[in-house]
């Protein structure tokens, strides 16, 4: 980040100076080549500094000359150059970031002692530090020196209970704080009034996460009293706290505040068939919800019988999650009345529920009706042909398709001439996952002519793995056919766990595929045994081409 100042020169000119702060913060003078080279990665904001007012006694960046309280700060920021040269990273005036940076308590002391130093400090995350856990006091103690904080991240620390408590007296003085995540710390859970106890009503709070906090169900009614206080709340996060699920009529009655609610995810909460007529009797208050995830809560199978009707006041909705629920042949023709009303729906996901195979035929077809959707998985959810025909007739009407997760259905195996008529309309198909389908030869090589047709274009993920019943000529010809994929960027196929097999002569075909894939990075061969000659051809391709290509052989070679 380029960050200089101006100053007037007695001609009316102006000429550029970077201070010695400002080349600190842009990390210009001390951030290692590795960091810059985590740049992006670690998504750091950087933006232009901007002293604050009570800062500006002490360190303002004078136009003229550099004043001695520059000097000083200066002096002390170098002082930290060796600390966060150490760990990678790099601190802005406004974001701190030391995510998964393997932290020592003698770490987390010097963090400490950069607080002082960024005043405007809004972004601090030390989530995955398991060191921070009993010490957090010694960064909630110099807390009211961030008073500007908007996001604290302090996921999977080990926080104890005295961190818990600690950092409950510090919220008090960040006022303006918009996200907090406690995500897998699990003595937040049954301390939780401990942490959340200074929200008052109007808190600015935007986004809570809570992932695997082990809450008790006393703490699911204490959020439920809590939200009505947080009326700015779009994001609530409360999945695999298995026991909150008995107190989900309390936090029902809460999201009736939370109007502003954008994304609500309890996923694997211990949700019940009563928890979806309790939820059903919320939604007509969530009118600005966009992601709903009840995945894997399977008790609720059968609670959408007489309980679904509300799902359609959400108009905004463009993610359902409803994997691994158990649905029942009820649920899906209830569900059938809903879904396809959802016009906004981007994603869906109705995978691993096994029972809605032979039932969900008209779900399916109806599924036409959801233009904009890009994402659909129904994996494992033992599909019959009868279902199948209807899901492939449907997808002619799906041109947005980016996404299609059809593994583990058997029935896909010797009709995918079915899906592969459709497939010609689906020109921003990105990822298709055919994984465990009962594949056959014909199957593969109708899939070859479709690729070489050029209709799977933007296809950059493909995965064929575990269909060990197709032969050596079906895989050749879909090798010879391959390269048109010209985006590709991760193959696999891989065969069964159970199962092991010699490569046929199709494998130099697959490398002079490759050869010309100039995306692909990843290529699954797991439990395929290469001859010493393919195993040499392999390396020659590796010498004659030096680029990052990984082919995962497995525990055979």
């Amino acid at each position: 980040m380029s960050q200089t100042r101006k100053k007037n020169s007695s001609d009316g000119e102006t000429k550029p100076r970077t201070s010695f702060v400002n080349k600190f913060l842009r990390g210009s003078e001390f951030m290692s080549s590795k960091a810059e080279n985590r740049k992006e990665s670690n998504d750091l904001e950087t933006t232009d500094f901007h002293p604050s007012n009570a800062a500006q006694e002490t360190a303002t960046l004078d136009m003229a000359q550099p004043l001695a309280s520059e000097v000083e700060l200066g002096s002390r920021l170098e002082k930290n150059e060796p600390f966060l040269r150490k760990l990678g990273t790099t601190a802005v005036d406004r974001c701190l970031d030391l995510n998964n940076c393997r932290l020592t308590a003698a770490d987390v002391r010097e963090a400490v002692a950069l607080l002082p130093l960024l005043p405007d400090l809004e972004k601090l995350d030390i989530s995955w530090n398991d060191s921070v856990g009993g010490n957090l006091h010694l960064v909630t103690q110099q807390m009211h020196l961030v008073s500007k904080l908007k996001i604290l991240r302090l996921g999977s620390c080990r926080l104890t209970m005295d961190d818990v408590r600690a950092l409950g007296e510090a919220l008090e003085v960040i006022p303006d704080l918009e996200e907090l995540n406690l995500s897998w710390n699990s003595e937040v859970g049954g301390n939780l009034p401990l942490t959340l106890q200074k929200f008052q009503e109007g808190s600015k709070i935007q986004t809570l996460e809570l992932v695997d906090c082990d809450l008790t169900s006393e703490d699911g009614a204490f959020v439920g009293q809590l939200l009505p206080m947080m009326q700015n709340l779009e994001v609530l996060d409360l999945s695999i706290n298995r026991n909150i699920g008995a107190s989900l009529n309390s936090i029902a009655q809460g999201l009736k505040s939370t109007s502003n609610l954008k994304v609500l995810k309890l996923h694997s909460c211990g949700l019940s068939q009563e928890s979806v007529r309790l939820l059903d009797a919320t939604f007509r208050y969530l009118c600005e919800l966009k992601k709903l995830d009840l995945s894997c809560n399977r008790e609720l199978g059968g609670g959408f019988e007489d309980s679904s009707a509300q799902l359609v006041t959400l108009e905004r909705l463009e993610v359902l999650d409803l994997h691994q629920c158990s649905l029942t042949a009820d649920d899906v023709a209830s569900l059938t009345q809903v879904i396809p009303l959802l016009a906004s729906l981007q994603e869906l996901d109705l995978s691993a529920n096994k029972r809605m195979g032979c039932s969900s035929e008209h779900l399916l077809s109806r599924l036409r009706f959801l233009p904009t959707l890009k994402s659909l998985l129904i994996n494992s959810c033992a599909l019959e042909t009868e279902t199948f025909t209807a899901l492939a007739e449907a997808s002619t009407y799906l041109p947005t398709l980016e996404i299609l997760d059809l593994s583990w259905n058997k029935c896909v195996g010797g009709n995918l001439k079915l899906l592969l008529e459709a497939l010609k309309f689906l020109a921003s198909l990105r990822v298709l996952r055919l994984s465990s389908c009962a594949l056959v030869t014909e199957d593969v090589a109708l899939l070859a002519s479709v690729i070489h047709t050029g209709h799977l274009a933007k296809l950059q993920t493909l995965d064929l793995s575990y269909n060990d019943s197709i032969c050596d000529a079906g895989w050749a010809v879909f090798c010879q056919n391959v390269w048109f994929l010209k985006e590709l960027t991760e193959l696999d196929i891989s065969l069964r766990p159970s199962a092991s097999r010699d490569c046929g002569q199709w494998f130099r075909h697959l490398l002079c595929a490759v050869a010309k894939l100039s995306e692909i990075t990843e290529i699954g061969m797991k439990r395929w045994i290469l001859p010493t000659s393919q195993e040499e051809e392999l390396e020659h391709f590796h010498q004659d081409h030096r680029r990052s290509i990984h082919f995962d052989l497995g525990e055979f070679q």
